[in-house]
């Protein structure tokens, strides 16, 4: 398989990584691989049955390099030394483009930084990341996406006996918001310094001859969150666990553990079963953001500027930069869902008022959203499209009285429909399906799984009216097909 790993990380002092190789498997086997992002990496056609699968695996290590990463991070509010303890970063893959690529296998045995952890995955949620990451990629949000899911012949101890599994990720990098944290309770700035030094050099090298380039990166950061966030604002996503070390400095969507995406609107929905507080709900997602970069500026306040009081001020100003700039983006990513080009903030009640309905009468977000980017195919809201949304209010003087402000706020716009049909998706992994597509995989059949994959390869195509295939997975879940919770699968 024609990988050109180099090791950039080895430029980074030894205490970022522990140099080890993957924990052979007994009897490997491809279930799934991504011959599209081949293709975009630029590793050619991959022949079938191909010896890639001891690579993917594990088996067969191309590099005396392999490492697992060193960081910490705070979960759910509380500081903790972690690391890669079921990962290990074969090398950095450079595309023939010149673009690097971390490709990393996760669930690939234990690490010094496993703890009591045996270093394994499931199958289960290995299937999870790849069908949702790929979604997210399709849907045009930044994520790290995976190449290939390789079943390990071996069980592993969960809630219940499950099958193993090791998945390949592909980043930008695997910095975190966790890593400058690791560095920084070192206590070793110089540490510290050679990451800053190396992440500039790597995600935004404009900066590293400015004036003070670790507040430009603070800022860096701090947009590339605030646009990803938005993002996943804008289709429902809920990541489920934003712990510090699920932030990548490149602004990728990094672990998906209990993620979903949201069907009723309700701002306070959640899918991890441990956050019984509601700190990473979706409608917390833009200030636990906001708290995670705050964390990151502490970790860079030695670089800022040696005196503490002055590096505080400055990023306290980059920071609250940020909450106008969260506001801004949000306002206009919005204002796209609803066919305006250029919202500002005199559009805030057209956009709230709709949320605020949506919410009083448990409405499909998705549907929502895409019958109105349909209005003008079919203006009224028939029973097919109530059904659609999963309310009941053709006679609705609330909303009525919005469609009138909405159509009166348009009316001047030029395309509005084709526009909120490009960011409107019409297609998203709906939970229920996902978690069918996976207990059928983990069983062995793999029909489902495909099948969705395929469907969300389109995600703003229009289901063709009488295509039942597609259209199932289009319906909102019964009371009885929805799911509360998903799992990490630690």
């Amino acid at each position: 398989m024609p990988f050109q790993f180099e090791s950039s990380y080895l430029n980074l002092p030894d205490l970022f990584y522990d140099l080890v190789a993957p924990v052979p498997v007994a009897t490997p086997e491809l279930l799934v691989f991504n011959q599209s992002l081949a293709s975009e990496l630029g590793l050619g056609e991959i022949p079938e049955p191909s010896p890639l699968t001891d690579i993917l695996v594990g088996n067969r290590v191309l590099s005396d390099n392999s490492m697992a990463l060193a960081y910490a991070g705070h979960q759910f509010g509380h500081f903790s030394m972690l690391g890669d303890g079921r990962a290990v970063l074969l090398g950095e893959h450079v595309a023939p483009d010149g673009t690097r690529w971390d490709v990393q296998l996760k669930g690939s045995g234990k690490t010094m930084f496993s703890r009591r952890g045996d270093g394994r995955a499931a199958l289960g949620p290995m299937l999870r990341e790849y069908l949702v990451s790929e979604s997210m990629h399709h849907l045009g949000i930044p994520t790290t996406r995976s190449l290939a899911v390789v079943s390990t012949g071996e069980s592993v101890q969960r809630e219940r006996v499950e099958k193993g599994a090791v998945l390949t990720r592909i980043a930008a990098s695997h910095l975190r918001v966790g890593t400058f944290e690791y560095a920084s309770a070192t206590g070793r700035v110089e540490a510290l310094k050679a990451l800053a030094d190396y992440a500039i050099l790597r995600h935004c090298p404009q900066y590293f001859e400015s004036d003070n380039p670790y507040l430009d990166l603070l800022g860096y950061v701090a947009e590339q969150q605030a646009r990803l966030v938005v993002q996943w604002l804008c289709v429902g996503f809920i990541h489920g666990v934003m712990n510090t070390d699920n932030v990548a400095i490149s602004g990728e969507t990094i672990d998906y553990g209990p993620c979903a995406f949201m069907d009723q609107y309700d701002p306070a929905t959640v899918f991890s079963y441990i956050d019984e507080q509601g700190r990473y709900s979706y409608g917390n997602q833009r200030y636990v953001t906001m708290w995670n970069l705050a964390r990151f500026a502490d970790t860079l306040l030695p670089l800022i500027d040696p005196d503490q009081e002055t590096a505080i001020s400055y990023a306290e100003h980059m920071l609250h930069g940020f909450s106008y700039y969260f506001d801004e983006i949000w306002i206009q990513m919005m204002g796209r869902k609803l066919g305006i080009h250029q919202a500002g903030h005199e559009d805030m009640p057209l956009i709230e008022g709709l949320l605020n309905w949506m919410e009083m009468n448990h409405a499909d977000f998705t549907n929502t959203f895409r019958t109105l980017s349909n209005w003008d195919r079919n203006p009224h809201f028939g029973s097919n499209v109530c059904s659609k949304v999963g309310v009941e209010f053709a006679d609705d003087e609330t909303l009525n009285e919005w469609i009138q402000q909405w159509q009166t706020r348009i009316a001047s716009e030029r395309d509005s429909y084709e526009l909120m049909r490009s960011v409107n998706p019409a297609r998203i992994p709906r939970n229920h399906w996902v978690n069918r597509a996976l207990s059928l995989a983990e069983s062995g059949d793999f029909e489902l799984f495909h099948q969705l994959l395929e469907f969300l390869s389109a995600p703003y195509e229009e289901v063709q009216l009488g295509d039942e295939q597609w259209a199932r997975f289009n319906v909102p879940p019964s009371e009885e097909e929805k799911v509360q919770f998903t799992f990490c699968g630690t």
